[in-house]
């Protein structure tokens, strides 16, 4: 059962350590380094790559920005498979939406919560 927590966390952190040498090291805006790794998540998966990191990391490879872009391949190939070209484009939102929504309403609620640093 350790081992399985150390995995999750090398590969995480691993993850996480790409994404900040593109920062540090390579000079990349935040939303660069972000797309960046949604693209590489993408990327994996749509050669296979992604589950098998999954299935070796769990939450390492689940909990990342990479996982997102995974999310969004994955569902569009399973519903391409089913529906042709239309299930690319229902199949992107049918997987992630739920993600999408606790985004916006966590955000919407943490807003009307907290005071913003910008405002006086």
């Amino acid at each position: 059962m350790l081992s399985i927590y150390i995995t999750s966390f090398i590969v995480g952190g691993l993850i996480c350590v790409v994404g900040q040498l593109m920062m540090d090291v390579g000079k990349l805006t935040p939303a660069h380094t972000l797309c960046t790794l949604v693209v590489l998540g993408s990327i994996l998966d749509g050669f296979g790559l992604y589950e098998p990191l999954i299935d070796f990391a769990g939450a390492g490879a689940t909990i990342p920005i990479t996982s997102f872009g995974n999310a969004l391949t994955h569902g569009a190939l399973v519903e391409a498979e089913k529906h042709g070209i239309i299930g690319v484009l229902t199949g992107m939102f049918e997987v992630t939406s739920s993600g999408i929504s606790a985004a916006i309403i966590f955000g919407f609620i943490a807003s009307i919560v907290f005071k913003s640093k910008g405002t006086v």
